[in-house]
This record gives C-alpha cells, structure tokens and sequence, in this order.
C-alpha cells in the first residue's frame, strides 16, 4: 500500500513543476536614448509600461527620474511624462520599489523583466510603450507590440525620432 502513494506523491510532483517550467517567460527591453547636440542637456525622464490595445496601462515596468533629489522632489516633474502619467503615473506611488530608478545618460540600455515581476497578465496582445520627457527638450512615445504569453521567442522593433532611438522587446518563453 506505501508503493501506490510514493508513485503518486512522484507524479503530482512532476506536474507541479510542469506550470513553474512554462510560467518562466519574460521581457527583455532595449532602449537607445540618443546622444543629442543642445546647449543644455538634461537626461531624460523614462517610464515602461505595458498596455493593452485600447491602450489601457496593465502594468508599470519601470520609471527611470532624478530619485536622488532630497525629499523625493524628482517626482515633480514625472507628470512630463505625460502619456505614462495619465494612464498609470498619476496613482502610483513613487519611489516604487523594483520600479523606480536613476535617469540614464545616452547610450544604449537593457532592461530584463521576469514572469514575476510582470505580474498575471492574460492571454493576449500587448504594446510595451517607452515615454521619454527631458527638461528643456522635447516628449516622445515609442510603442512595440508582443504576444503574451509567448510560446517562441520573439522580437518587435520601433524606432523614436528624438528623444528616443532604437527600441526592441523581445518575449521569451
């Protein structure tokens, strides 16, 4: 009688690992912030959220802004972000940890979002949207679709034409 309950004890253990295995999926997301040739440079303000097509926010990714000023004073100016700050900015509650993080300077960044930290996102098609917002410059929204869950692995690219350069995020399974 032990037999029967160590082979089913073995078997449900194989199909609890089964749902971990597939629940592995992530993001990995390349942005350019472009090297600009003005009188005064600022860095820009960035946020990366996932929405859906009627461009509802589902989740905020990220959100690179001055976090070092005293007393959180950066956030001020995080409703540049316009586009971000209507649809999700404006109730969420900064810093956010595993969220919020310093601006960076030109170049290109890679930013790498787990199963985990994106959350129970259903079955569907989705945009990862890029805003970038700079003092004294200029505001640009850059989109680029994805399939979720993915069941290859597979990239999408878009391209800004000032604030921000190359995009691309790739779902993995």
């Amino acid at each position: 009688m032990r037999a029967p309950k160590a082979r089913f004890v073995v078997a449900l253990g194989g199909l609890a690992a089964a749902p971990a295995a597939a629940s592995a999926a992530d993001l990995t997301v390349n942005v350019e912030i472009p090297r600009l040739s003005v009188a005064e440079y600022h860095r820009p303000y960035v946020a990366m959220w996932i929405e859906k097509p009627d461009q509802t926010a589902v989740k905020t990714l990220a959100v690179w802004y001055d976090v070092k000023q005293a007393n959180n004073k950066g956030a001020e100016w995080l409703k540049d972000m316009r586009t971000w700050w209507r649809r999700a900015g404006r109730s969420q509650a900064m810093p956010a940890d595993g969220i919020s993080g310093p601006t960076r300077a030109p170049g290109r960044h890679q930013a790498v979002f787990s199963q985990r930290q994106i959350g129970a996102l259903p079955a569907g098609e989705y945009s990862l949207v890029v805003e970038a917002a700079r003092e004294v410059g200029g505001r640009e929204v850059v989109k680029a679709p994805f399939s979720w869950p993915p069941k290859t692995s597979k990239t999408a690219q878009a391209r800004g034409t000032t604030e921000l350069g190359a995009l691309s995020v790739t779902a993995k399974p």
